[in-house]
């Protein structure tokens, strides 16, 4: 059992949440027919959580109710001055049929930290758990049994007073949405190719790098139609000082021909909770892990020298995939690929999913 460690959750008494049905929910044969083949954020459970915050009356009104549209005031503080975050989890159905979430107070607390460079409220992390335990009460039967399926859960946070003016919002609202997720590799995990983007930057120093908010992923899309315009699956960002950051939603990892595990470390890179969970194994297995900066031209002259002897990306969607090729404007760098990626992401889907002793009480069930 995962434990709650936070210092906002303090003698914090559970919420009571007020649970509405949903009338025109999917039968069981149509909720069947969706889990057979649910894609990846195309389909949604019935119900969603919604809590609400305000300067005067901190978090209130939480309840379940029927998954739709959310009503907004054209002047809401999101839609002009962008204070919005969001997490990202899963749930996996076991092989007795119950229903285990992975390492959700590190969500809960990396969601706090994201909130707190946006200047919204943090919401305490045992009322994050809560949240999610109160959606599977009522839609758990959405969680697929499928071979790598998941019930993936979107937390996320926005500032919803009407309000034109630059400060912080005072009134808030919380919502947690969940979509069934198929396996993210048809027919196995393949290498993905990498576009070097050099004329945008995802984030920059003393920036929301490090957090988790809509306007990071939005800034990544014009480099990431660029890639496909040059083949290639993702792309990489550079800092000023043409340090190797992430991809655009994942972390990534270098493999030494020593056995080091190096990442990527900065403050404008999203700590990645996967990339955490993977990088441990590697130590559990004895493998010196180093988080630091990782220039260019360290990866590039790493690998042709061969003392890079496996490069990787981690993260919530895919948890791990072996990057094999790394192009730029005026080279293409094949990347070298081993055993210790798919092996360190057997290991923990296995954990995940309850196929493996979790020696680290990463686990927590939700249906309990």
């Amino acid at each position: 059992m995962t434990l709650i460690d936070s210092d906002t959750d303090a003698g914090l008494e559970p919420l009571q949440f007020a649970v509405t049905k949903n009338l025109n929910a999917k039968t069981p044969q149509q909720r069947e027919q969706i889990l057979a083949d649910p894609g990846f954020g195309s389909h949604f459970t019935d119900h969603m959580v919604d809590i609400c915050w305000s300067v005067g009356g901190g978090w209130h009104r939480p309840r379940v109710q029927p998954y739709g549209p959310i009503s907004l005031d054209p002047a809401a503080a999101v839609l002009h001055y962008g204070q919005e975050i969001f997490e990202g989890i899963k749930a996996y159905r076991h092989a007795d049929g119950s229903i285990h979430t992975f390492r959700p107070d590190q969500n809960g607390l990396r969601l706090q930290r994201s909130a707190r460079r946006l200047a919204l409220p943090e919401l305490p992390v045992s009322y994050f758990v809560q949240s999610l335990r109160e959606l599977i009460a009522v839609d758990g039967a959405w969680t697929p049994s499928g071979a790598d399926q998941s019930l993936y859960l979107r937390p996320f946070m926005f500032a919803k007073e009407a309000f034109l003016g630059v400060r912080p919002a005072h009134k808030v609202a919380y919502y947690l949405i969940a979509s069934p997720a198929g396996a993210y590799f048809r027919g196995g995990v393949k290498p993905v190719s990498i576009w070097l983007s050099e004329d945008y930057a995802r984030a920059g120093r003393g920036g929301t790098g490090a957090a988790k908010t809509g306007g990071n992923y939005a800034a990544s899309l014009l480099p990431q139609a660029e890639a496909f315009a040059h083949e290639c699956d993702q792309v990489v960002f550079l800092d000023q000082d043409r340090n190797v950051e992430e991809l655009g939603g994942m972390n990534v990892v270098f493999v030494y021909k020593d056995g080091t595990l190096v990442t990527p470390e900065s403050p404008s890179i999203l700590e990645g909770i996967t990339r955490d969970s993977i990088l441990q194994l590697a130590r559990d297995r004895g493998h010196t892990v180093e988080g630091r900066a990782v220039s260019l031209a360290e990866w590039r002259e790493g690998v042709a020298s061969g003392d890079i002897v496996e490069v990787f990306a981690c993260g919530t969607a895919a948890v791990v995939t072996p990057i094999g090729m790394l192009k730029g404007a005026d080279f293409v760098d094949e990347q070298p690929t081993g055993e210790l990626a798919l092996s360190l992401r057997e290991e923990l889907t296995d954990i995940q999913y309850g196929r493996r002793e979790d020696t680290h009480g990463w686990l927590m069930r939700l249906d309990d």
